[in-house]
């Protein structure tokens, strides 16, 4: 039996390695459409703000009662548990729930969480009706392929929310879900500027390293000696960080060295991301949500400096700046949810996943569940 799930589109990397990626089940609509036809940032403008609507009137999720107090390794994780439980999504009525949350703290290990999964399925019926497909849980760290039972079931059925970047082979388009960075020092967005036009975006392209962040690379030395990109290995004043990136029309990342916290400021202030990648990306933020490709630009490394001069160059950076500047809203994360923000968003991709086959309600018996097909 295969479960079903929300398929919008998959990211895949073209042989191409500075060509644009696409989603797959998008890109012949969006190719058969004039340019300037593509005015939104959403994969189905017609239907996100009436669903978003119906989940915010409709959605409830329940909560298992964690054995132990949780301690979560990373900001995201630890915001979006403190914002659940302070949501109106929750009820205490698990047979009116759409989903089920399985709290477990980041630092628990496998043989751990498979009791966990065990005693769930043993003291609930709610597992056992889908193996665990309308379940989903938080982890950073991601769950790995196991041969126990009841981690396989965790990580095929339920929904994984991790941090993005996520651990490569520890995420599952199309069915799991990746929180957006926080940014530990966002700018004042009272200060952003929202005029920015093609004469004062003095830099075509910029780049500043993070606190932690030990990347330095052939293709940022060749970019350093061009006067058109701004380099920093050492992290600027939040001042000069503002300027630069009000003044410059791309803003670079590589995916899976940098945390990416500052795509958010990127995108509020019209500066065009670009994620510089050698391998595919299957595991982008609001991948259900937003048309990736319309306000950022995903580039390989081979063909160095020239040719991502080249690719930035070509134009189109004044649409995909206004694109990205309406989805920026999205990644912003408080610590008083606000509408449309990274933690209803997460919710909202939750409620698209909430359609799950569920079996028969009646008390089943371990040779059924043992009989039952998994749920993928």
């Amino acid at each position: 039996m295969s479960r079903p799930h929300h398929r919008m589109g998959e990211m895949v990397m073209t042989p191409y390695p500075l060509l644009i990626f696409v989603f797959i089940l998008t890109s012949a609509s969006v190719q058969s459409k004039p340019f300037s036809v593509l005015t939104s940032p959403y994969l189905s403008p017609s239907t996100i703000f009436p669903n978003y609507q119906n989940m915010l009137q409709n959605f409830k999720i329940f909560i298992y009662k964690p054995a132990r107090d949780l301690s979560f390794t990373t900001p995201a994780e630890s915001l979006f548990h403190a914002s659940l439980l302070n949501s109106p999504f929750l009820t205490q009525n698990p047979n009116e729930a759409h989903l089920f949350f399985v709290p477990f703290p980041s630092s628990l290990s496998p043989r751990s969480i498979s009791r966990l999964i065990r005693d769930l399925r043993v003291d609930f019926p709610y597992w056992n009706r889908t193996l665990g497909a309308d379940h989903f849980y938080v982890s950073c760290s991601g769950i790995g392929y196991e041969s126990d039972r009841n981690l396989v079931e965790l990580k095929k059925n339920a929904v994984q929310i991790s941090c993005f970047p996520t651990p490569e082979g520890k995420f599952i388009p199309h069915k799991d879900i990746t929180l957006p960075p926080i940014n530990p020092s966002p700018l004042p967005l009272s200060r952003l500027p929202n005029n920015k036009t093609d004469k004062t975006a003095r830099f075509l392209g910029y780049y500043r390293r993070k606190g932690r962040d030990r990347v330095r690379s052939i293709l940022l030395d060749e970019l350093r000696e061009n006067p058109e990109f701004v380099i920093e290995y050492e992290p600027s004043d939040a001042l000069t960080y503002e300027e630069r990136l009000a003044n410059s029309k791309f803003c670079l990342f590589f995916y899976g060295s940098d945390d990416g916290a500052g795509i958010g400021d990127a995108l509020r202030v019209g500066c065009v991301p670009v994620v510089i990648t050698d391998r595919p990306i299957r595991d982008l933020p609001f991948a259900d949500v937003l048309k990736w490709q319309e306000i950022a630009v995903f580039v390989g490394r081979d063909n160095g400096a020239a040719g991502l001069r080249k690719v930035l160059a070509a134009g189109g950076e004044r649409r995909m700046r206004a694109l990205g500047m309406t989805a920026s809203r999205h990644f912003v994360w408080k610590e008083s949810p606000e509408p449309y923000d990274s933690f209803h968003t997460v919710l909202y991709q939750l409620w698209l996943r909430r359609h799950t086959i569920r079996y028969a309600r009646r008390e089943l018996t371990y040779g059924d569940v043992a009989r039952a097909p998994a749920v993928y």
